[in-house]
């Protein structure tokens, strides 16, 4: 059976920053940021509420051999500033397509972006706008992977997305084993005990606490996240 309304309400997209690079070694491939500009947009016309926590490896990749013997936490936070830039990026894309995107960080930095305060991004998302989390959680020792399961429970997300070049979590390295295959869905603790890796152990075990489910998929692949928002059969639903 097709369904014809979204599975979902509200989501929570995790794009990492090298989802934004396409082919490019580093930096913001313009054609890749429409094209998942594109995506969003169509979920958002289906009535969901979309918020998104953009990572930075984009950026920082290119500064990161600077960074070598660095002080892990000045190298964190500058981390966290590249996220900025990607989101600003990605909001810009937005609103030149016909969304209206908000961009909230959670440092603050507040002749560029919003600083986060949470009644102020569950507001734009019952008014209809995308909300773009930059900066992290603000704080240096914490992933991406980690905001987006805090921001993702805070503003009550009923799933988080992790945006992959994978289309979903396999049994092992499909481009190393011919045989693995594809989990339609795969539990928490069965994800750690395979130790499948699929976000980092803060962030696995805040979404476990928090009963909040994270669909892994490929943000490469064509209709990809209008299909996960329509609940249909795409990528891995990993589950409490």
């Amino acid at each position: 059976m097709t369904l014809t309304q979204p599975a979902h309400k509200r989501i929570l997209l995790k794009l990492s920053g090298e989802a934004l690079m396409g082919d490019d070694q580093f930096g913001i491939n313009r054609a890749t940021i429409v094209r998942i500009v594109d995506e969003i947009a169509e979920v958002t016309r289906l009535g969901v509420e979309v918020a998104i926590v953009i990572g930075g490896g984009n950026i920082f990749r290119g500064v990161a051999g600077g960074s070598v013997g660095m002080d892990r936490a000045t190298a964190d936070y500058m981390g966290m500033l590249a996220t900025v830039m990607n989101a600003l990026a990605l909001a810009d894309a937005m609103n030149k397509a016909g969304l209206t995107a908000r961009v909230m960080s959670a440092i603050g930095i507040d002749q560029v972006v919003e600083p986060y305060v949470r009644p102020k991004a569950l507001q734009y998302l019952e008014e209809g706008k995308v909300v773009v989390f930059a900066a992290g959680t603000g704080n240096p020792f914490f992933t991406t992977d980690t905001a987006a399961a805090l921001r993702g429970a805070e503003i009550g997300a009923e799933l988080v997305l992790k945006a992959t070049k994978v289309d979903g979590v396999y049994t092992a390295d499909p481009k190393k084993d011919p045989n693995a295959t594809r989990y339609d869905k795969i539990t928490f603790d069965d994800a750690i005990s395979q130790n499948l890796g699929i976000m980092d152990a803060t962030a696995f075990a805040l979404c476990r606490d928090q009963k909040l489910p994270v669909k892994v998929f490929s943000i490469f692949k064509n209709g990809a996240l209008k299909r996960v928002v329509m609940g249909e059969d795409e990528g891995t639903l990993v589950y409490a």
